[in-house]
């Protein structure tokens, strides 16, 4: 029953850090995050299934191409309440400042963001709305085809909010921190390792194939995007920040999420 319990309330403190999904509240002690990594990966399940039904409410109420893309993208946003965007803008700022590892840790802990902030995610979302209203045409030309089947290219942008959170996940199995405090590090350090990256890398290989049994085309090149996203991620933080923080696990999220919704959007094109 220890464990049953123990399980549950790793659940509520992954809904509750990296959503805004209405959670029971208790007092958090450090046995309960033992496998809190271990769901936050079904974040993703969560908002992938949200877009996916927003898709067929949209057609359902005739909503524009525009009007579907702008709610479409910030729909993962209002989820998540917008944690992982603000370690990209973090991250973006410390990057920016071109100064030692020290100064860039600091900034990570600032509150306030600067110009490159600010400009930085401009683009982000500029590129990932254009890789994004993409899919959505491509979406609409399926579903008037009977023939054509299930939209499948958005289906497996659905499930690379599953897949972006999993390598998340996974790196602070395998990652070195650049701190030893923090909420990732709490986190890293009251995890159950052997039982959270055997989870975790059951979830990965379930995605995969499930994104590879929609279109193995579509899904292989989402898979490297993902793969690309996930290496440029450990390249930087190593190199510039000795490590990873939670920040920089937000960034690779965001950065993730936008190489995906590119990479499928150019795909279904070519």
């Amino acid at each position: 029953m220890n464990i049953i319990g123990s399980v549950l309330r790793s659940f509520v403190i992954a809904f509750s850090t990296y959503s805004k999904i209405p959670m029971p509240h208790f007092e958090w002690k450090e046995e309960d995050m033992r496998y809190s990594l271990c769901f936050f990966p079904l974040v993703g399940a969560v908002i992938g299934l949200a877009l996916w039904g927003f898709w067929h409410l949209a057609e359902w109420l005739g909503l524009g191409e525009v009007s579907s893309c702008l709610i479409g993208s910030i729909l993962p946003i209002v989820i998540t309440g917008g944690i992982h965007l603000d370690g990209f803008l973090d991250v973006c700022d410390a990057r920016h400042s071109y100064g030692n590892r020290e100064k860039k840790l600091e900034i990570l802990k600032d509150p306030h963001i600067g110009a490159f902030a600010v400009i930085q995610t401009l683009v982000c979302a500029a590129v990932y709305g254009s890789g994004f209203s993409e899919l959505l045409k491509f979406s609409d030309s399926q579903a008037a085809d009977a023939q054509q089947g299930e939209a499948k290219a958005l289906l497996i942008f659905c499930c690379g909010f599953m897949l972006a959170r999993v390598l998340s996940g996974l790196s602070l199995v395998f990652l070195p921190s650049a701190k030893e405090n923090g909420m990732l590090a709490t986190f890293a350090g009251a995890a159950d390792r052997n039982i959270v990256c055997g989870v975790l890398l059951m979830e990965l290989g379930l995605t995969v194939g499930v994104m590879f049994g929609i279109d193995w085309k579509c899904g292989g090149l989402t898979v490297l995007a993902a793969a690309a996203s996930f290496g440029y991620y450990a390249h930087i933080s190593k190199k510039e920040f000795g490590g990873i923080t939670g920040d920089l696990a937000g960034f690779f999220v965001v950065i993730c999420e936008t190489a995906m919704a590119v990479v499928l959007g150019l795909a279904v094109r070519l």
